[in-house]
C-alpha cells in the first residue's frame, strides 16, 4: 500500500537539514522556494533556475540527440541546451525553452505531466509521452517526466549550493488535493528516481493558505474570526481543487484561534488547459470550417490560443488578437491561415462555457467530455461553477452547524485573469447572498511553493499549523448482505483521521495461505461522519472505487496450507499515504497490502469492470461433479479420454460451455492446475489440458486476482511444454492468445520474439531475399501465429507497424491464401483505434495505418475479415491523434455500405460507438465469458 513509506524514512526521524525546500510542479507554472534555517529570522526565498522560471511552463521535451533548440536563431546547435552542470550535451530541456520550442514543433513536447500522473485510464509507468509523439522521439512515462522535472531542479540546486546537496535537504512537494492514492505513491516514486529521498507531500490548497499565513504572520489573527469558513478555490492549468478550512477557537488557549481543514473536493481534471482547448476548437472552425487541422497545425493553434486567452482576459486586456498559422507547405506566407478573435468573443465562449450562471442546487451534467484531444480524462461537464456548487452543497452542514463559506482565497493561474476571478466572485455572491471576504494573494505563481516551504517549518514546530484531518473516508468491500444481496463496505479510515494515526478493524477476516487475497477499496470526500468499523451498504453515488488492495500470504513453511484469522491495521503515514496490513490473530505474523496499480492501466475503467462475480456461482454439489470429471481425465488414476472432458462438464452443467459463468471457469482453471501433472500422461492429455486451461482463464482478466492466475500459468507453461508436435504447439498459441489481456508487456514480447523472427524470414523469402538465421515460417503453419501476434496489444508500436506492413505485403500472394483471413484479422487488431484491453498509449499512429487502409480498400471482394479490419482501423473515437482523415473516413464508409456491411458497423466508423456483443466476439476471435463487456 505504501511503497513511499517503505522506501523513504519519515522526516521526523531524521536530523534537521539546513534548508527546507518547497516545490510546486504545476501543470502550467512551476516554482521552487527555500528557507535557510541558519538565518534568523528565517524568510522564504525563490530559487532561480535556468530554463525553468516561476512564470514558465514545465514541459520536458525530447529531441533527437542531433537537434537542440537555440533561442537566438532557432538553429540546431550542439551546445544550445547545455547548462553549467551538464558534462555532455543533453537531449531534452525543461521549462520555458521546452514550451516555446514545443509550440513550434509538433510531437516533441510533453505537457500536463501531472495530469497524466493521475490518469487512471493509462499505464502511468509506461513510456507514453509525448502522447502524439513523432516516431523518432524517445517517449517517457508520466513518472519519468515528473522525475525529469525534479532532476532538473536538483541539478540547478546543487550547482548553486554545492555544499548542501538537494538530496540532503527537507523537501515538501505539492500536489492537488484530489490526487488519488496511486498518483501520490507515484509522485514519491518520481522523487526517488530523481534521487530525492527526503520528501513530504502537501496538498496545494493547504499550501496556498499557508502562504497567506506567512504573508500575514504578524496580524493573521486580526483578519479572520472564529466560526468563519474559508473556501480555498484553486484552479490551475490542469485541475480544479476546492478545500474548506474552518476557523475555530483554540482548546488550550481560548484567546487564540486555529485553522482546521474540514473538506476537500473530488478529483477534477478541469482547468486553464480546457479553456485553451475550447478556444482552439472555436478558432479551428473559423480557420477551416467543418474540418480538423492536422496535428502540427493544431499544436500551433493551441499554443496561439493560450496566448490569445491571456491577452484578451488578462490585465490591460487587448480588444482583439490576430491568429496566423503557417500551412506547413513551401509557400508559408501565401497559404497561411489567418483569423481574428475579439475579447467579447472569448468572454462569451469561455465565461458562458466554464463559469455559467447556476443555482447552488445545480449538479454537473454526466455526458461524455468533448475534450479528448490529449487523451486525458477531462471532467464530463465544462462548468466549473456547477462542480463548485455541488462541493459547497455537500459540505454546507456539519456537526458545528457550519454553513457556506464567508471567506475565499483564490489560487492558481486561472485567476490571473481579472475577468474570470470576477465571474467566480459573482457566482459566490449569488449563492451566499452577500459578497465573501477575499483574502489577498498577489503572487499566484509563487503561493503554493511558498506555502510548501512554510509547511516544512511548521513540521519543525515553527509557524501556524492547519489541523488537517484526512477529509476523506476510506472503505473496504466485504460480503454482500445476506438478505438483500446488496454489496456492503466497512469504514476503514474515518474522515476525521489525522496523519500519524493508526487504526485496527474489529472485524476478523479469514485468509488462505499462499493464495492471493484482494479487497475492493472505496473513498468518499462526502461521507465524513462514518465511523471506523461501521458496516454500510455500498453507495456508488457517494463512494468512488479505487484500485483494489491485495497481497499473497506467504509462510516460511512452504507446505503450510489452510486459512488464518487476521485483522486489518491501517496507518496514515507522515508523507500523506495509507499503510495497510493484515495481522494474524494470536501471532506476530503480518502481511502488507498494496494497491493493485496494474488494475489502473486499462483503457477505460468503466468498460473493464471485474464483472465475473455478478454472473453467479455454481453450487458445491455441481462443482464437485465437475471437479471429479476433470480428475477422471488428469489424475494419476484417471482413465477417461481427454477429448470428451468439455462435453462431460457441459452435460453436468446442463449448458454449453459458452454459457458457463466466470466463477466456474476460474474453478476449472484451479482444478486443472491442481492436476497439472496429468498433462504429462500423453500428447492428447496435454493438448486438451492446454485448450481447457486457456478457455477457462480467457481473456486473462475480469475476475478478482486474475493477474495472479495468469502469472501462475506463465510459470507453469512458458518454455515448459511436456510434448512436441504441431497440435501441442498450436494449443499453446491459442492459450496465449486467449489470455493475452492478462500478460505483461515483457511476457508478450517474450512470446512474440521467435515467431516474429520466423515471419521476417518468411517475408524476406517471399521477396527473394536472404532469410537470415531464423527458419522461415511456413504459410500453412502460421494461422494461429498471426492470430496470437494480433492479440498482443502491448507489443512495441514499431514492432506492430512492421508486422502490419508485412501483412500488407504478403496477404494477396497466392501462397498466403491459407492464413490470409487470420492475417487480415491480425491487421485490424494491430491498428485498432480503440484497444481491446490495452491502454491508449498502445495505439499505433495514423500515418502508419494509412497504407493498411488503402490496401484493404483496394481488395475487390472484401469478406467479413477485411470489413471488420477496416472498421477497427477507421473507428471514430473523437481523438484527433487517433482518428483518420475525414476524406478517408468518407471513402471507407462508402466502401462498407457498398459491401452490404451492417448499419451498426458502418456507424461505428462514421459516428463512433461501441461494438455489440456479437461484434466483440468477432474482434476477440471467439466467445467472451458471459457478462464481460468491453469497448
Amino acid at each position: 500500500m505504501s511503497e513511499a513509506e517503505a522506501s523513504f524514512d519519515p522526516l521526523v526521524d531524521r536530523l534537521p537539514s539546513r534548508f527546507v525546500v518547497g516545490i510546486d510542479l504545476g501543470t502550467t507554472n512551476c516554482a521552487v522556494t527555500y528557507i535557510d534555517t541558519q538565518q534568523t529570522p528565517w524568510q522564504i526565498r525563490v530559487l532561480s533556475i535556468p530554463q525553468l522560471v516561476a512564470a514558465g511552463q514545465v514541459e520536458p521535451r525530447d529531441t533527437l540527440p542531433s537537434f537542440h533548440y537555440q533561442p537566438a536563431t532557432g538553429q540546431a546547435s550542439g551546445e544550445a541546451l547545455r547548462l553549467p552542470w551538464h558534462r555532455t550535451d543533453p537531449d531534452h530541456c525543461v521549462g520555458v525553452m521546452a514550451r516555446e520550442e514545443g509550440a513550434q514543433t509538433a510531437g516533441r513536447g510533453i505537457a500536463s505531466a501531472k495530469s497524466w500522473l493521475c490518469h487512471a485510464g493509462v499505464d502511468r509507468t509506461a513510456n507514453l509521452l509525448p502522447w502524439h509523439a513523432v516516431d523518432d522521439v524517445r517517449r517517457m512515462s508520466p513518472v519519468e517526466a515528473s522525475s525529469q522535472y525534479l532532476a532538473h531542479i536538483r541539478d540547478a540546486w546543487d550547482d548553486q549550493f554545492p555544499d548542501a546537496p538537494l538530496a540532503d535537504q527537507d523537501i515538501v512537494i505539492t500536489l492537488p488535493a484530489s490526487f488519488d492514492e496511486v498518483a501520490r505513491e507515484l509522485t514519491v516514486r518520481a522523487a526517488r528516481q530523481a534521487n530525492l529521498p527526503r520528501v513530504v507531500l502537501i496538498e496545494e490548497p493547504q499550501a496556498a493558505f499557508y502562504a497567506w499565513v506567512y504573508k500575514h504572520q504578524n496580524d493573521w489573527q486580526q483578519r479572520v474570526d472564529v466560526g468563519q469558513t474559508i473556501l480555498v478555490c484553486d484552479i490551475g492549468g490542469g485541475t480544479s481543487d476546492f478545500t474548506l478550512i474552518r476557523v475555530r477557537a483554540s482548546r488550550t488557549e481560548p484567546d487564540q484561534i486555529q485553522f482546521h481543514r474540514v473538506a476537500v473536493g473530488e478529483h477534477l481534471i478541469l482547468g486553464g488547459d480546457n479553456l485553451d482547448l475550447a478556444l482552439a476548437k472555436h478558432l479551428e472552425q473559423k480557420l477551416t470550417p467543418g474540418k480538423k487541422l492536422p496535428p502540427r497545425q493544431w499544436d500551433l493553434l493551441l499554443s496561439a490560443s493560450r496566448a490569445a486567452k491571456e491577452q484578451l482576459l488578462g490585465e490591460a486586456a487587448s480588444q482583439q488578437v490576430s491568429i496566423s498559422l503557417p500551412s506547413g507547405g513551401s509557400r508559408l506566407i501565401a497559404s497561411s491561415l489567418q483569423t481574428d478573435v475579439t475579447q467579447d468573443e472569448v468572454r462569451a465562449l469561455l465565461v458562458d462555457g466554464f463559469l455559467p450562471d447556476c443555482e447552488l442546487t445545480d449538479a454537473p451534467t454526466q455526458h461524455a467530455s468533448g475534450f479528448q484531444e490529449f487523451g486525458l480524462p477531462y471532467a464530463t461537464d465544462s462548468a466549473i461553477t456547477r462542480y463548485l456548487s455541488t462541493f459547497l452543497t455537500a459540505h454546507r452542514d456539519d456537526e458545528e452547524g457550519g454553513g457556506l463559506p464567508d471567506v475565499v482565497l483564490f489560487n492558481g493561474g486561472f485567476f490571473a485573469s481579472p475577468v474570470l476571478r470576477s465571474e467566480v466572485l459573482q457566482r459566490l455572491e449569488h449563492w451566499l447572498g452577500t459578497a465573501p471576504t477575499v483574502l489577498d494573494n498577489d503572487r499566484l505563481d509563487l503561493a503554493v511553493a511558498r506555502g510548501a516551504a512554510y509547511y516544512g517549518m511548521v513540521r519543525r514546530g515553527e509557524g501556524v499549523k492547519i489541523a488537517a484531518s484526512l477529509a476523506r473516508s476510506y472503505y473496504i468491500g466485504v460480503d454482500a448482505d445476506a438478505v438483500s444481496g446488496q454489496p456492503r463496505v466497512v469504514c476503514l479510515v474515518p474522515g476525521g483521521a489525522q496523519p500519524g494515526e493508526t487504526f485496527e478493524l474489529d472485524q476478523t477476516f479469514q485468509l488462505t495461505i499462499s493464495q492471493p487475497v484482494e479487497f475492493p477499496l472505496y473513498v468518499s470526500s462526502i461521507r465524513l461522519a462514518d465511523q471506523l468499523g461501521q458496516v454500510l451498504p455500498l453507495d456508488v453515488e457517494q463512494m468512488t472505487s479505487l484500485p483494489p488492495v491485495r497481497t499473497v500470504l506467504r509462510s516460511k513453511n512452504r507446505k503450510e496450507t489452510g486459512e488464518v484469522s487476521v485483522r486489518l491495521r491501517i496507518g496514515l503515514t507522515e508523507i500523506g499515504t495509507i499503510d495497510l496490513s493484515c495481522h494474524e490473530i494470536g501471532s506476530n505474523r503480518s502481511w502488507k497490502l498494496q494497491f493493485d496499480v496494474r488494475s489502473t492501466t486499462q483503457t477505460d475503467t468503466q468498460q473493464h469492470v471485474a464483472v465475473g462475480e455478478t454472473e453467479g456461482f455454481v453450487d458445491e454439489e455441481t462443482w464437485s461433479l465437475c471437479r471429479h470429471a476433470i480428475a477422471e481425465v488428469f489424475d494419476e488414476t484417471g482413465s477417461a479420454k481427454p477429448a470428451k472432458i468439455a462435453k462431460h462438464i457441459a452435460q453436468i452443467m446442463g449448458s454449453s460451455r459458452n454459457a458457463w459463468p466466470m466463477s466456474l471457469l476460474r474453478r476449472i482453471w484451479e482444478a486443472l492446475m491442481d492436476f497439472e501433472a496429468g498433462r504429462h500422461k500423453s500428447a492428447a492429455h496435454e493438448a486438451r489440458w492446454l485448450n481447457l486451461l486457456g478457455y477457462s482463464l480467457r481473456p486473462g482478466y475480469g475476475l478478482a486476482v486474475d493477474d495472479w492466475r495468469v502469472a501462475q500459468t506463465w510459470r507453469t507453461i512458458h518454455g515448459k511444454l511436456a510434448h512436441h508436435g504441431g497440435n501441442i504447439q498450436t494449443e499453446s498459441l491459442i492459450l496465449w492468445r486467449r489470455i493475452a489481456g492478462g500478460l505483461s508487456s515483457g511476457q508478450q514480447a517474450a512470446i512474440a520474439e521467435n515467431w516474429i523472427a520466423a515471419i521476417r524470414g518468411m517475408h524476406r523469402k517471399s521477396l527473394g531475399r536472404p532469410v537470415g538465421n531464423a527458419a522461415p515460417l511456413k504459410p500453412e503453419e502460421s494461422v494461429e501465429v498471426w492470430r496470437l501476434l494480433g492479440s498482443l496489444e502491448l507489443l512495441d508500436g514499431r514492432l506492430k507497424v512492421d508486422l502490419g506492413n508485412m501483412i500488407v505485403d504478403l496477404m494477396n500472394r497466392n501462397s498466403m491464401q491459407s492464413p490470409r483471413e487470420a492475417m487480415v484479422w491480425a491487421l485490424g487488431r494491430l491498428g485498432a483505434r480503440q484497444p481491446f484491453y490495452g491502454p491508449l498509449n498502445t495505439v499505433v499512429s495514423i500515418d502508419a495505418i494509412q497504407p493498411w487502409i488503402a490496401a484493404l480498400l483496394a481488395v475487390r471482394q472484401r469478406g467479413p475479415a477485411e470489413q471488420l479490419a477496416l472498421v477497427q482501423l477507421c473507428r471514430r473515437v473523437d481523438d484527433r491523434y487517433r482518428d483518420i482523415e475525414p476524406s478517408t473516413r468518407d471513402e471507407v464508409v462508402d466502401a462498407l455500405a457498398g459491401d452490404g456491411v451492417s448499419d451498426h458497423l458502418t456507424s461505428i466508423v462514421a459516428q463512433g460507438g461501441r461494438f455489440s456483443h456479437e461484434e466483440q466476439e468477432q474482434v476477440f476471435g471467439e466467445a467472451l465469458p458471459r457478462g464481460l463487456r468491453l469497448g
